[in-house]
């Protein structure tokens, strides 16, 4: 794999200096059409702009890009975006994030380094042998990925592998113009464990002001089998969720805009296993853990005004309340193992809760010159957070097993962008988070901390002219240590002995170019490349003492601050798109290794390139194409076997294809049919970072239709 790799980077980076060879001689007649995925614009960096322009690296999904991939799980929109691999398993419970080497399933508060955001609401669950989301990808319209921790003066200190911001559906995505309302029905069938989905949206303009959508989801599966045909037991799940916004626009040219939205999802099993992060049959799991029942909700309740005031520069205002709840009551273990040692207290009778209130308000202010551009943006993000864990046992120290408590946080946040002659840019930012701790009154020997953490900023791009630029940062950003790091430990000696945890710190480098050329095989038509090159050096790293790599844990201390880690790469996203023909690439390389003992660090991906290629025919409305995925040999591997040896992974292929059929005229008008077949081989796999084997060959068929009125 390792020509592989090498092949592939040059290959990308060929392309990148023909686009540049090809048309640097020549102004160009930037008329393109065909507008490929760096073209997309990013609302989540700051002002307003096309991901290509902006000097960090984002990934914009759009509508069509969720639609298209018939996702499933969350884990199914993401397999493209490169630097973001998805970890835990394929099941609905079990998946969390890593985004450039940041983040692992095992309760170590990885959730805290990669800030998930749901329309604005951060999204937090932390619980052992669990994932950090639950939702549902219908309810989206958009995802943006923001990698590494520049996003932090936005978003808050600590977010050191990035942020992903989940935008959900409004009305006007379904109302066409001149119409009052639309109704759009969906569904979706998966052959490989015999998946349903039934998928309803409603959007309706009460008045000229002011619209509602409504939209409901129900998924269920089977069992699926795995690519060597044996069944993954436990897998087969029921989910519903929702969404109800309401959006009314008022005052000059009705640009003011007030939304109150409610999102819900929901599953209830019985008889489910323990263990959502693993469920390969080599790992065996679920023979330990056993089965529970389990009743998971997350609630998210948006209230949020936008002002962006176009005849005055001195505001642009966003105001947001906003209400989130994570629930996961879970009863009727069946696991044989000791409930007398504390590490198995996790197997009682609890509803795990997390509860928070949110208040985030910002605004940016405009100055316009004859050749410059300046917004700077200010806000602050107060929060009140509850951890809580409702035992049936009472007689169970608090301390050892999720423990109980409050955080209060403040953030203060300023971000400067200018831009010069429409070339250079320049965006200066700085963060300051305070946090206040308090942890449940029956954590024997537990006291308050409080924490502050700081993050500041500096990047900027310069494009040579319409074909090329080069862009650079450097930002650092301090992760404070959470509720389950202070207060937890394996054993009463431990009791206590976290709380003096120092906070994470990072200093993270990027540098890379950007290509962009125009009319290259046909009229309209677009390619573009852009290669980012980053270095993350990691202080103070908040490890597990089951995992850590530095020996001195005090006995029954549960998490410690490992001495440094440094983790390096680059990322390479390539696109073209005309009226006939489409492509898309995505390469990622990433190394990181423990600076104590220089071996490499069991959170790194593997190296992969993701290729897509298609064609059109618009006379018919016909899309089709196949996606590829090829992985390298890692160093590195998550391994329940394995304990605290690193365990090599191992590479592997694997093939879909996939067409679409929209209609856009006569009676199939607002119709699309869609079929895919994923992993067409039925090869037999495991990323290095996933608890879970890779699921076998699998047909999906998607129908939907739009009725107008």
């Amino acid at each position: 794999m390792g020509l592989v790799r090498s092949r592939a980077a040059a290959l990308l980076g060929g392309v990148a200096l023909a686009l540049v060879a090809q048309q640097a001689a020549q102004a160009q007649n930037v008329n393109a059409t065909n507008i490929t995925l760096l073209e997309r614009l990013v609302i989540g960096a700051g002002a307003p702009k096309v991901a290509i322009n902006t000097p960090q690296a984002v990934t914009v999904l759009n509508q069509a890009d969720i639609d298209d991939r018939q996702a499933t799980i969350v884990k199914d929109m993401l397999t493209t975006v490169p630097g973001v691999s998805m970890l835990g398993s394929e099941q609905i419970l079990g998946q969390a994030f890593n985004i450039r080497g940041i983040g692992i399933t095992e309760n170590t508060a990885d959730a805290a380094r990669i800030v998930v955001n749901v329309d604005g609401v951060p999204k937090f669950n932390e619980q052992y042998r669990m994932g950090s989301f639950f939702s549902d990808p219908e309810l989206y319209k958009q995802v943006e990925v923001l990698r590494g921790p520049a996003s932090s003066t936005l978003y808050g200190s600590g977010a050191i592998g990035g942020v992903i911001n989940f935008v959900t559906k409004d009305a006007s995505d379904f109302i066409q113009d001149g119409k009052t309302g639309a109704l759009r029905l969906k569904t979706t069938y998966d052959s490989n464990g015999n998946g349903t989905l039934a998928s309803g949206v409603w959007a309706h303009t009460v008045n000229e002001t002011f619209d509602i959508l409504a939209a409901g989801n129900w998924r269920r599966a089977n069992e699926f089998t795995y690519g060597n045909d044996t069944v993954a037991e436990g897998t087969d799940f029921t989910a519903l969720s929702g969404l109800i916004k309401g959006t009314a626009r008022f005052g000059d040219n009705d640009e003011q805009v007030l939304r109150l939205s409610y999102q819900r999802w929901n599953s209830d099993e019985e008889d489910a296993p323990y263990v959502q992060t693993q469920i390969s049959p080599a790992l065996n799991t679920n023979a330990a853990f056993g089965l529970t029942d389990r009743k998971v909700s997350d609630d998210t309740v948006v209230l949020s005004y936008e002002n962006p005031a176009s005849d005055n520069p001195w505001l642009d205002l966003n105001v947001q309340l906003a209400y989130s709840n994570t629930s996961n009551d879970q009863s009727g273990a069946t696991s044989t193992l000791p409930r007398t040692m504390p590490s198995t207290w996790i197997l009682d009778d609890t509803n795990y809760i997390y509860r928070t209130y949110q208040l985030k308000a910002d605004n940016t202010v405009e100055w316009m010159g004859d050749n410059f551009e300046n917004y700077f943006t200010f806000g602050l993000q107060a929060s009140h957070q509850d951890r809580l864990a409702e035992r049936t046992s009472t007689a169970r120290p608090r301390l050892l097993s999720h423990p109980e408590g409050i955080e209060n946080k403040l953030g203060l946040f300023a971000q400067n962008e200018f831009i010069w002659d429409d070339r250079l840019t320049i965006i200066t930012g700085v963060r300051a988070d305070f946090s206040h701790i308090s942890p449940d009154a029956a954590i024997t020997g537990a006291r308050p901390v409080d924490n502050q953490g700081y993050s500041p900023k500096l990047a900027a791009l310069y494009e040579f002219n319409d074909n090329f630029g080069i862009f650079g940062s450097i930002a650092r950003t301090e992760r404070l240590p959470t509720i389950d790091e202070l207060y937890s430990a394996s054993s009463l000696a431990g009791a206590g002995m976290s709380m003096n945890l120092r906070k994470e710190s990072a200093i993270n480098y990027e540098a890379g170019f950007t290509v962009s050329a125009y009319d290259l095989l046909a009229s309209g038509d677009q390619a573009s490349v852009k290669t980012t090159g980053f270095y993350n050096d990691l202080y103070d790293f908040i490890a597990s003492s089951n995992s850590a790599s530095s020996p001195g844990y005090p006995t029954g201390v549960q998490y410690a601050n490992v001495d440094r880690a440094r983790i390096y790469g680059v990322e390479v996203e390539g696109a073209y798109n005309s009226d006939m023909f489409f492509a898309n690439a995505a390469y990622t390389a990433t190394w990181g290794y423990d600076n104590n003992t220089n071996r490499p660090l069991r959170t790194i991906p593997a190296q992969r390139l993701v290729l897509s290629a298609g064609m059109r025919l618009p006379e018919y409305n016909l899309e089709f194409g196949a996606r590829a995925k090829f992985v390298a040999d890692s160093e590195n591997s998550i391994a329940a076997t394995s304990g605290s040896a690193v365990v090599p992974g191992k590479g592997y292929q694997s093939y879909d294809v996939f067409t679409s059929w929209k209609p856009d005229h006569g009676v199939f008008e607002g119709t699309q049919l869609q079929a895919s077949i994923e992993n067409i081989f039925n090869a037999s796999f495991r990323d290095n970072l996933s608890n879970s084997d890779s699921k076998g060959r699998t047909f999906k068929l998607t129908l939907s239709k739009q009725f107008d009125y």
